[in-house]
């Protein structure tokens, strides 16, 4: 049993202030800092954690943050033999100005996440045809996510798609969808449907099913998860916890949500899982250090069994 992960690196430089400089300003800030993130490398180490076999696949710069990341797969316990290094850009960073009352600024620089290429994927083939599940998300380009699509069709292998960051899918990867993991938002612009009553989640789900898609997950923070296949919908509770930090509380749970699966369990116990996993993530600072491991989830489940 065994997940490829193909997906992002991002570097998050974060720097706090009071309240962001308007144009021409300089202000002082409260404090910098680097967390790794990026959503493929999210969802490996949230898999990993997880108990679960991971290969990671993607691209990185030949600098100090390409080498920060390789040591943090390599330390997690993740196979890292498919991860390249380019010398024609740097490892993709997100520069984050997070304002006292929560608001921030982003700018993403995609970097070496943008030289990842089809030829570099096909070089994946024969570990997707070992490989029981494929992970992915959208940082990578367009072409990437179609291609990766199409092994997986050809190969019968349970494709697991994150839809973020949000952005239109073709008919084609739709169908070779097994699960798709939105949040609101994502859901709200893959369908062009104005969404806000769980009647309108399941109504927008189920439109993805009919294009395609075998099973819809929808993530609505501490209200839970919405499950919807072309037979059934099922809502199940989240948890409610203090909210420190959300980065990464979609991608922990979409890592853990494959490594249950990964292991056998059925969709809904998993996603019981995944809730819990999402819910200790964002009582943290953070993407990567904030993700658990087995057993503190299970413990926390044990604290929360009326969940």
């Amino acid at each position: 049993m065994s997940i490829l992960v193909v997906g992002s690196f991002m570097m998050d430089c974060v720097t706090r202030t009071p309240q962001a400089p308007q144009a021409g300003e300089t202000i002082t800030g409260i404090s910098y800092k680097n967390y790794p993130g990026g959503k493929g490398a999210n969802q490996a180490v949230a898999a990993r954690r997880m108990g679960a076999e991971v290969i990671m696949a993607g691209m990185v710069g030949n600098d100090s943050y390409g080498e920060t990341f390789i040591n943090i797969m390599k330390n997690a316990g993740i196979d890292i033999k498919n991860i390249k290094k380019t010398n024609n850009a740097s490892t993709g960073i997100g520069s984050i100005t997070l304002e006292e009352n929560g608001q921030n600024r982003i700018i993403i620089v995609p970097g070496a996440n943008y030289e990842y290429s089809v030829a570099d994927l096909m070089t994946l083939e024969d570990c997707i045809k070992e490989v029981d599940i494929v992970l992915t998300q959208l940082e990578l380009r367009e072409e990437i996510t179609e291609k990766l699509a199409e092994l997986c069709q050809l190969h019968k292998k349970i494709f697991i798609l994150n839809p973020a960051p949000a952005r239109s899918l073709s008919d084609k990867v739709l169908k070779a969808v097994s699960i798709l993991t939105p949040n609101e938002t994502e859901l709200q612009l893959l369908t062009g449907m104005k969404l806000s009553s769980m009647k309108d989640y399941v109504k927008g789900a189920r439109l993805l099913c009919n294009a395609g898609v075998k099973t819809v997950v929808v993530t609505l923070g501490d209200k839970g998860c919405l499950f919807v296949n072309l037979n059934k919908e099922i809502h199940l509770p989240g948890y409610k916890v203090p909210v420190v930090d959300t980065t990464g509380a979609g991608d922990s749970f979409t890592g853990s949500l494959a490594a249950s699966i990964d292991s056998g369990l059925d969709i809904r116990k998993s996603i019981k899982i995944a809730n819990a996993v999402g819910a200790l993530t964002i009582q943290k600072n953070g993407a990567i250090p904030s993700l658990p491991d087995k057993d503190e989830v299970l413990a926390f489940m044990n604290l929360n069994s009326k969940v």
